[in-house]
């Protein structure tokens, strides 16, 4: 708790500090409101629960995330971008144009990843600051989150269709062994299966992108006022202390808590039907995706991965039952979303320059 103040009296020190920090939260705020979908879209549409108590129960959910699975993904976001190109006017920018990406797609209710719009617009604002394209990112990283945004959707996409399928010949072989069972009896079951599922969703996304979060504040930090430990933090020598673990998946938390209903109706209505069932395998298959991602230390998308997961989860059922035109819109959104956020975000760069 006093290394938490003292860490607090240096920030308040700082105004330009302060307010990048700030923004920093808002961003996670907005990225808990946007993505509020992901965790209870599904469970909202099958009917289980309420709106209401479906943001209720997820949001605890991203909450207690913060003692699991460590911090792998915010050191891949907190070095994303060398060192030597990380300055306040930098993360600044990138914040600034992930939330209007973001602000945009919750707009037009496409289920963008704001996993991604925070790393276009890092990214973005570095190369304009850099005045150059090589050697400002890190190859490495940027290669697999790309490639994750093709991988991270089929997987979800093949873990559901798996766990449909399974799903479906048990309930088949149980029914043939006891014919007495009802259907209005499993559909019960699986209505509180689908809340084990729900949770384990909404651990894995607060896992997952209040990590983002956590990135760029330690990033922030040790390029600022912890700029003599910026060099060992970049070479792994020491982590960033868990109060900023603590704030960042307290903000997930209160979006989650705000709703994101726009959404919502896109994830959990318009891309299939779902039932309980459907709904427990999809988040299920997600949960098992985020879990491995989040240990492997890659940022993935949450969005994509229960997109991925919901569509599999209505092919198994018959392709005609996926909206692919609402599927299709929802791809070019995760297209879109890395280099458009870097645009927005190089030219508030640009803005900030001009006004400092």
């Amino acid at each position: 708790m006093i290394a938490f103040l003292h860490d607090l009296a240096h920030i308040a020190a700082n105004p330009y500090v302060a307010l990048i920090f700030a923004t920093a939260l808002a961003f996670d705020f907005i990225n808990g409101f946007h993505d509020a979908a992901n965790s209870i879209a599904t469970i909202v549409g099958t009917g289980v629960l309420r709106p209401f108590q479906a943001v209720c129960w997820a949001a605890w959910w991203n909450l207690a995330a913060a003692w699991f699975f460590g911090v792998h993904v915010a050191n891949a976001v907190a070095k994303w971008v060398h060192v030597e190109y990380v300055t306040p006017d930098v993360i600044f920018a990138g914040l600034l144009g992930a939330i209007i990406w973001n602000l945009i797609t919750w707009y037009g209710g496409l289920p963008s990843s704001s996993s991604h719009a925070l790393l276009g617009g890092f990214g973005g604002a570095a190369v304009v600051h850099a005045g150059k394209w090589h050697d400002v990112l890190y190859t490495a990283k940027v290669v697999a989150t790309v490639e994750f945004i093709v991988i991270a959707p089929l997987i979800g996409l093949a873990l559901g269709m798996l766990f449909m399928v399974l799903l479906v010949r048990a309930v088949t072989a149980l029914l043939r062994w006891l014919p007495r069972l009802s259907l209005t009896g499993l559909d019960r079951f699986f209505r509180g299966a689908q809340l084990v599922s729900a949770a384990a969703y909404s651990l894995g996304h607060g896992t997952n992108d209040a990590q983002k979060t956590m990135g760029i504040i330690a990033a922030l930090l040790y390029a600022t006022i912890w700029s003599k430990d910026q060099a060992a933090f970049a070479t792994g020598k020491i982590e960033f202390p868990f109060w900023i673990v603590l704030v960042c998946h307290a903000a997930i938390a209160a979006g989650t808590m705000s709703g994101g209903w726009r959404i919502v109706k896109t994830m959990g209505m318009k891309i299939t039907k779902l039932r309980p069932y459907g709904g427990a395998c999809a988040e299920t298959a997600a949960a098992v995706s985020l879990f491995t991602s989040a240990k492997l230390g890659v940022p993935v998308s949450t969005t994509h991965t229960i997109t991925g997961a919901i569509v599999g989860v209505g092919a198994v059922q018959r392709l005609s039952a996926v909206r692919w035109g609402v599927a299709r819109q929802v791809v070019w959104a995760w297209v879109l979303t890395i280099p458009c956020s870097g645009v927005v975000a190089a030219v508030t760069y640009w803005i900030i320059k001009a006004l400092r």
